[in-house]
């Protein structure tokens, strides 16, 4: 669970040192690299659209665009939102129930998301429900995500990140985000996201009662 150079504007400032030069000129490249693939899918679509073009756009070799990202599809998936979800989730009061920090950190991750790159949301949830090699790839690349929130509630509760317990609650939270917004692209993106996502998790938490 990025088509503007802004970085993502919601962050716990005590956890989040400044980035270096070097970080700072990693990200522009990123963030270009998306931009181009995304202007390109728009106009020509996903299948067109090949890894020479994109690198042409960003004004890049293609090897940088394959030094930035493996396949395509990751760059339609990946963001900066790791590292800044986990200090804000690291943030929450050590007594807060786990799921209620990450129905918070998601609500203002996605909210900060949509206030800055609205339409590249809305496209990549197109694509998630369009293309099936990047839906594909979208569960690979949750694992990466399920790692790193995974280690925080491991810190948090004094167990082991590979905790079966810890594992399975952050699968089914991760879950959870998935099929809201693979619902969300399959109803045209109607209704409002983030409540959605409220309602998934609460009842992931209450259960389905009939």
């Amino acid at each position: 669970m990025a088509a503007t150079s802004r970085t993502p504007s919601f962050t716990a400032p005590e956890a989040q040192p400044p980035m270096g030069l070097r970080e700072r000129k990693k990200l522009k490249t990123r963030v270009a690299i998306r931009q181009a693939t995304y202007r390109l899918i728009q106009e020509q679509g996903y299948e067109a659209t090949t890894i020479e073009q994109i690198a042409e756009a960003a004004e890049v070799s293609p090897s940088t665009v394959f030094r930035y990202f493996a396949t395509k599809e990751d760059i339609v998936l990946t963001d900066e939102y790791d590292p800044i979800m986990e200090a804000v989730l690291r943030s929450r009061p050590l007594d807060e129930p786990p799921l209620e920090s990450l129905r918070l950190m998601m609500r203002e991750a996605l909210t900060s998301f949509a206030a800055a790159e609205d339409e590249e949301l809305r496209q990549r949830t197109r694509l998630m429900v369009e293309v099936p090699a990047i839906r594909s790839r979208m569960t690979e690349t949750m694992s990466d995500t399920a790692k790193v929130l995974s280690q925080v509630l491991a810190d948090r509760t004094g167990r082991s990140a590979d905790d079966l317990r810890i594992r399975v609650f952050i699968a089914a939270v991760l879950g959870a985000l998935r099929e809201v917004a693979l619902y969300w692209g399959e109803h045209g993106q109607e209704g409002d996201l983030i409540t959605m996502i409220d309602e998934a998790l609460t009842a992931l938490e209450g259960g389905l009662r009939l």
